[in-house]
């Protein structure tokens, strides 16, 4: 088949066949297309040829459809949506945003354990929290958990809220596995071993592991004394330390639902086999249902989620926490 021949044919497709599809409420006048492409534009969006926009445009459309009998479904506490991930598979998703991780305990000190923690924190009003990053197709969301605690925990104890280095974890710790993975803990323990962290001005991200950059891996801006667990299973000792500072969890993150998540409190579809470094930076109740949750920043950038957070049900009947939150909390020691 001719190339023009063969554009023509491809481009056909992406027309006919689709104008009777039902869109979600919003783009009810829409056609699936006329949807994909507003969303492309929306989310900068482009692909190298008509063939693979078609396969993307036939992503959408299943996903599309999940999302309208997501709302045509019984009442939930969380909304689904086409954000930035709707050109995606579940299962590519799952092989760029998830990295299986180990369910690790350590026997710790912790310290926070006589904390009287108050009914609300948000470390992000209190100027602890820089802007939501995002770590890109590179599986190193462990750095930026670790990061981001660290970040959280130097403001607090310094006034000064710096950005620090992910890509120095990623390309010079070598106990973790760059952009295939690692664990919080490590990451930590590199940084107390190292004498401190850089800042991200002094070593850039750039999502994907380079050979370690030893002249700014010699500049560090944040130095910590070690690290602590919180006790495994126990929601109230998270809302303890948590009211003291953000504190890095690991969760199962790859489902459907958390993928296309847009915002309310998440208590959907997931388990505990743990897939995914994010961090804890308050918690609070919902005025009008009276349901408890966690604020949890993801490093999926700012056009997931709500503007890259999540809420997560609290204190819930499984004492391992909404998709395992409680299972492998940490947080890094300043003093």
């Amino acid at each position: 088949m001719g190339s023009l021949q063969g554009l023509g044919l491809l481009v056909s497709l992406l027309v006919c066949g689709l104008s009777a599809w039902s869109a979600p409420a919003g783009v009810a006048a829409e056609t699936p297309l006329e949807a994909f492409e507003g969303w492309m534009r929306r989310n900068g969006k482009s692909y190298k040829n008509v063939t693979e926009k078609l396969y993307r445009l036939g992503v959408f459309r299943k996903n599309l459809k999940y999302v309208e009998e997501f709302l045509h479904g019984r009442p939930r506490s969380y909304t689904i949506g086409l954000n930035s991930f709707a050109d995606l598979t579940n299962a590519e998703f799952r092989a760029i945003y998830s990295r299986p991780m180990e369910n690790r305990t350590r026997a710790t000190a912790f310290r926070h354990a006589g904390v009287t923690p108050p009914s609300s924190v948000d470390w992000r009003q209190k100027g602890a929290v820089n802007a939501v990053k995002n770590q890109g197709q590179c599986g190193s969301c462990w750095s930026f958990s670790a990061v981001a605690s660290i970040e959280g925990i130097n403001q607090i104890t310094t006034g000064n809220l710096l950005s620090l280095s992910e890509q120095e974890l990623i390309d010079c710790d070598y106990s973790n596995t760059g952009c295939d993975g690692g664990f919080v803990e490590y990451a930590f323990q590199f940084v107390v071993s190292n004498g401190g962290i850089t800042t991200e001005a002094n070593y850039p991200y750039y999502g994907l592991q380079y050979n370690c950059d030893y002249t700014a891996l010699s500049s560090n801006a944040v130095s910590i004394l070690g690290y602590e667990d919180v006790p495994r299973c126990d929601e109230q000792s998270l809302m303890k330390a948590v009211a003291i500072q953000p504190v890095s969890v690991a969760i199962e993150a790859s489902g459907s639902d958390f993928q296309l998540y847009t915002g309310g409190i998440y208590n959907g579809p997931c388990g505990t086999n743990l897939d995914h470094a994010v961090n804890i930076v308050g918690y609070g109740t919902d005025d009008s249902t009276g349901t408890d949750y966690w604020i949890v920043r993801n490093s999926w950038g700012a056009t997931w989620g709500d503007q890259g957070y999540i809420l997560m049900a609290k204190d819930v009947s499984d004492p391992q926490g909404t998709c395992g939150i409680a299972l492998q909390p940490s947080y890094p020691i300043m003093n």
